[in-house]
């Protein structure tokens, strides 16, 4: 695995291979969505994966909630959140096996089941993982719940952000069995860094 820290330094494009599973990561609010929309230009109402002008197929987790909220809606969103994972990875897996070109995936990324369960898909469909590791406090992501109208329950956040930073020290400390490994290469970025990156690339096929 490939690792480098951006944290101090800006960056104007990140490159990948052509065939790419490109997967933005971070605790809820801390602007994976966004990081989707500013890059390749997907807005926030979609409701089916989106094929960009560029080849890539983005998906994100808020596209499943969209396509539901047609028959949910009237329902408490916590209630139905487990089917708009559950609806997210089976598009994900979909996408791995039958998709051309590259795939961006919105995924948390703190738990393990579900960073395995990519690195697996992506393997079949012989296809290498690269990870954006979005790193921000906790106070800034839940900031960004607020501004996007989106709260996450205070216990599952805290849940979220105990996971991240165990999975960040193991990284830091270059811990073999941490899952990250797992990935071809994985980028550190705080918002500052992000901000600073004008475009995400992949090389031709």
């Amino acid at each position: 695995m490939a690792l480098v820290d951006l944290r101090p330094r800006e960056v104007e494009e990140l490159r990948y291979p052509a065939t790419s599973v490109l997967v933005f990561a971070g605790v809820p609010g801390a602007g994976k969505s966004t990081a989707l929309h500013r890059f390749f230009a997907v807005g926030p109402d979609a409701e089916r994966p989106v094929r960009t002008a560029s080849g890539a197929l983005v998906l994100d987790s808020n596209h499943t909630r969209n396509r539901l909220r047609h028959r949910l809606g009237a329902v408490p969103y916590p209630l139905w959140r487990p089917l708009v994972h559950f609806a997210h990875y089976r598009a994900i897996r979909a996408a791995l096996r039958t998709a051309d070109g590259p795939v961006a995936i919105h995924d948390c990324a703190t738990f393990g089941w579900s960073r395995r369960l990519i690195v697996r898909w992506a393997g079949q469909g012989r296809r290498e993982v690269h990870m954006v590791l979005i790193d921000v406090p906790a106070t800034q992501a839940r900031h960004g719940q607020i501004t996007r109208g989106r709260r996450v329950n205070s216990m599952a956040f805290t849940a979220h952000c105990r996971r991240w930073d165990r999975m960040m020290r193991s990284l830091d400390a270059g811990e073999a069995g941490s899952a990250p490994l797992a990935a071809a290469s994985v980028a550190i970025v705080d918002r500052r860094t992000l901000s600073a990156v004008h475009r995400i690339a992949f090389d031709p096929a």
